[in-house]
């Protein structure tokens, strides 16, 4: 099979459009399975922070539970930040079958949506280096995909992820 990653700054959507492209590809018959970066975090190794070693640590932690699942046969769904090009790049390489989707969205919808009160705490000084703020996040150069979050539903979403890896022949 193959994977999805979703990548985008905090507030951009990337579990909300995880969560329902899962659902999609299960109503179309598919076996599918969401690695979300928050969630694997506070399972794995909630105890880890977020310099750049650690996040790449993550990150190679991420790409080999996604290869694993793309290799027995299930769409694997990566929801995570994800801020430096170079990992993405690994995971392509490593993965192969990829579908890189960058979610766009203005700072200011992503301070508006803030899901988990991260942009407040960040504009309050509580915070530094939060992603898309004042933290680096390098945008992709080639994404196979952008969908801009901030003017799109979930369901244009949904459907141009779909339309996307029919296009590559991935289903």
């Amino acid at each position: 099979m193959f994977v999805v990653w979703l990548t985008g700054p905090s507030g951009a959507g990337k579990t909300t459009l995880a969560k329902a492209l899962a659902e999609e590809f299960q109503s179309l018959g598919y076996a599918v399975e969401v690695l979300d970066g928050d969630g694997i975090r506070s399972r794995l190794y909630p105890d880890l922070g977020f310099s750049k070693e650690e996040r790449e640590m993550h990150n190679r932690v991420v790409v080999e539970m996604a290869k694993l699942l793309a290799k027995n046969g299930v769409i694997t769904i990566v929801a995570v930040i994800a801020p430096y090009r170079r990992w993405r790049e690994y995971a392509r390489k490593e993965i192969g079958k990829f579908v890189e989707v960058y979610l766009r969205c203005s700072l200011e919808e992503r301070i508006r949506r803030d899901p988990k009160g991260l942009y407040r705490r960040a504009l309050n000084g509580e915070i530094k280096g939060l992603t898309g703020l004042d933290g680096e996040y390098e945008e992709p150069e080639n994404p196979e995909l952008v969908l801009d979050t901030d003017r799109l539903s979930v369901e244009e979403e949904v459907g141009a992820v779909i339309e996307k890896v029919r296009e590559m022949g991935l289903i």
